[in-house]
């Protein structure tokens, strides 16, 4: 489960992946809208390992 963990660096890290400006998103470039989305699947991701810690007893 911690292995989630990786999933923003790995998003975020490899610029190449989101250097881009389409598609666009209400205005926005790929490039931001992309790294935007990144926020709260990233707080859905560490709530969900978080979660999954409290269910086997890790502190």
């Amino acid at each position: 489960m911690r292995l989630l963990l990786l999933l923003p660096f790995i998003g975020l890290l490899w610029v190449p992946f989101y250097n881009d400006e389409l598609p666009m998103l209400l205005g926005f470039p790929f490039f931001y809208w992309y790294q935007f989305a990144w926020v709260p699947l990233t707080a859905l991701i560490i709530w969900i390992v978080y979660k999954d810690g409290l269910k086997k007893g890790v502190e």
